[in-house]
C-alpha cells in the first residue's frame, strides 16, 4: 500500500508540474513580453539586457517575443517604482535595475516606493566587481591614496546607483574626496562626459562593463583603476586594492560588507510582485537556461560580456538577508549616505 501511495503521489506531483508548465505555455503563447532597462541605451545594463532578450524567449513556455524598452531615471529608481506600482503583474513585464535599488528602502531613502523583499527576483547575469577609475592626467588622481588628498569629480546617474552611492561610502569611511556630479541618464553618458573633460572619473563602474564597452581605455592607459569594490578581488586585477582589505577596524568592515554584498547580484533582473507562481517559476527557469545556451555564450564572449549567473532564489535570499542586518550597522551606512548628500 505504501509503495502504491508514493507512486501515486509522485505521479500526482509530475502531473501538477506538467500542468503548471502547460498553463504558463498557454498564457505566453503569442504574447509580447517587455524587458525594461532602468538606464539609457548603450551602457552595461542595456547591453546585457539586449543580449538576454535575444535568447530568453526560446526558453519561456509558449516562446513569447521579448522586446526591450529603456526607462531611465534616478539611477533606475524610476523603473523600480514603476515595476512595483504600475507594471502589469501577469508576467509580461520585467526589468533590469541597479543592484543598489534593492537596498534603498532599507536606508529609508526618499523616492523608493516599493518593498524590495516582495519583488520576484529572477536572477543575475553575473556576480560583479566594480571599480573606481580616474582619467589619466599629469597632475590627476592615479591611486586610491591620491583620492585621500585630491578631489576627484565623478559622474553619477542617480541616488540609488552605484555611481552615486559607492563614492559616498568611500568618503564617509576613508575620507576620500570624491565629488559626485549626478544626473547622467546612464553609464555611457558618463563615459562621454569623461572624454569631454566634464568629469574626471567614474566610481562604481562594473568591471564587466569596463571590459565590454571601454577596453580600449585600458589598453591605451587613458584611465587609472584605483580600487576594487566587492567582497573579493577580480582575477583580472590582482594588484588593485580591494576595498574590504583597506578597512581599519571591524565597524568599518561591517559597514562595507553591507554595502558591497550587493555585488553578488551584479546584473539583477526583477519582476513585479503578485505574478502567479507558475509564471515566476517559468521566468526564473528560462533565465538560467539562457545562461547555458551555446549560441548565447558564444555571442556574449564576442561582446566581452562576463556571464557568471546567479539564480533567482539566491538573489531573493541576498535581499531578504540584507533586511535582517543589525540596526546599528544599517543606521551607520544610512548616515554616511545622508551626510554626504548634505555637503
Amino acid at each position: 500500500m505504501k509503495k502504491q501511495f508514493f507512486l501515486a503521489l509522485g505521479a500526482g506531483l509530475a502531473m501538477s508540474s506538467s500542468a503548471f508548465a502547460d498553463d504558463a505555455a498557454d498564457f505566453y503563447r503569442d504574447k509580447k513580453v517587455t524587458l525594461y532597462v532602468g538606464y539609457s541605451a548603450g551602457g552595461g545594463y542595456d547591453v546585457y539586457a539586449r543580449q538576454l532578450a535575444r535568447h530568453m524567449g526560446h526558453y519561456i513556455p509558449g516562446k513569447p517575443t521579448i522586446v526591450v524598452q529603456n526607462m531611465p531615471g534616478a539611477g533606475s529608481v524610476r523603473l523600480t517604482n514603476w515595476l512595483y506600482n504600475v507594471a502589469p503583474k501577469d508576467g509580461t513585464a520585467f526589468g533590469t535595475v541597479a543592484r543598489g535599488v534593492a537596498f534603498e528602502p532599507l536606508f529609508e531613502v526618499k523616492g523608493a516606493q516599493y518593498d524590495a523583499v516582495k519583488f520576484n527576483w529572477l536572477g543575475s547575469m553575473n556576480d560583479e566587481v566594480s571599480v573606481c577609475v580616474a582619467w589619466d592626467k599629469p597632475d590627476g588622481v592615479k591611486t586610491f591614496e591620491d583620492a585621500l588628498t585630491k578631489e576627484l569629480v565623478v559622474g553619477g546617474t542617480g541616488g540609488a546607483a552605484d555611481t552615486d552611492q559607492f563614492p559616498r561610502v568611500l568618503n564617509g569611511v576613508f575620507g576620500t574626496k570624491f565629488r559626485v556630479v549626478a544626473g547622467y541618464p546612464g553609464g555611457n553618458d558618463i563615459n562621454m562626459a569623461l572624454e569631454r573633460g566634464e568629469v574626471a572619473g567614474r566610481c562604481g563602474w562594473s568591471w564587466s562593463s569596463v571590459i565590454s564597452t571601454r577596453a580600449d581605455w585600458l589598453k591605451d592607459k587613458k584611465v587609472n583603476v584605483l580600487v576594487q569594490l566587492s567582497l573579493a578581488k577580480h582575477e583580472d586585477l590582482p594588484n588593485v586594492p580591494l576595498v574590504i582589505d583597506l578597512a581599519k577596524n571591524d565597524a568599518d568592515r561591517a559597514a562595507l560588507k553591507l554595502v558591497f554584498a550587493r555585488q553578488v547580484m551584479g546584473r539583477p533582473f526583477v519582476a513585479p510582485p503578485g505574478i502567479p507562481e507558475n509564471r515566476v517559476a517559468a521566468l526564473r527557469k528560462a533565465f538560467m537556461e539562457t545562461q547555458k545556451d551555446k549560441q548565447f555564450l558564444e555571442e556574449s564572449a564576442k561582446q566581452k560580456l562576463e556571464i557568471t549567473p546567479v539564480d533567482g532564489a539566491k538573489v531573493q535570499a541576498i535581499v531578504k538577508e540584507a533586511y535582517e542586518t543589525p540596526k546599528d550597522i544599517v543606521v551607520r551606512v544610512g548616515k554616511l549616505l545622508a551626510e554626504d548628500k548634505k555637503k
